[in-house]
């Protein structure tokens, strides 16, 4: 890899994008111009977002930039975890299988479920009274 070359992925979850930029460096993460530990106050969503370099003992080999939008925070640290995770697939096919493995590369298909009409939410019905 050079030192010019960068890898840019998209990852995903429940309404969070991920649009990441990953390049040879010493493990710096930086997400909307604001280092993570910032932008992510909770230990587990930086867990989370360490899991595809700890899986694949690459921890403080690569840089990160992303820029983040949409959905919570739990949804925007999935996201980065899958595009980070797919930039790392991207570099050596023997990530590509570790991360397999992990479920790392595949998209979580949850959303959230549609408010159906005669309704008080997607669930949850109007009170029934009988008189």
């Amino acid at each position: 890899m050079n030192e010019q070359m960068k890898i840019k992925t998209t990852g995903r979850r429940k309404e969070a994008a991920a649009q990441v930029q990953l390049f040879q460096g010493e493990g710096k993460i930086v997400v909307n111009r604001i280092s993570y530990e910032k932008y992510f106050p909770r230990e587990t969503d930086r867990i989370i977002i360490q899991q595809p370099f700890i899986v694949t003992n690459t921890l403080n080999k690569y840089d990160v930039a992303a820029l983040v939008n949409g959905g919570g925070l739990t949804g925007q640290a999935g996201a980065l975890r899958h595009g980070i995770s797919r930039a790392l697939s991207t570099l050596d096919d023997e990530y590509h299988s570790i991360l397999r493995k992990g479920g790392f590369l595949t998209r979580d298909p949850r959303t959230r479920e549609r408010k159906k009409y005669g309704q008080k939410g997607a669930r949850k019905k109007f009170q029934w009274t009988k008189r």
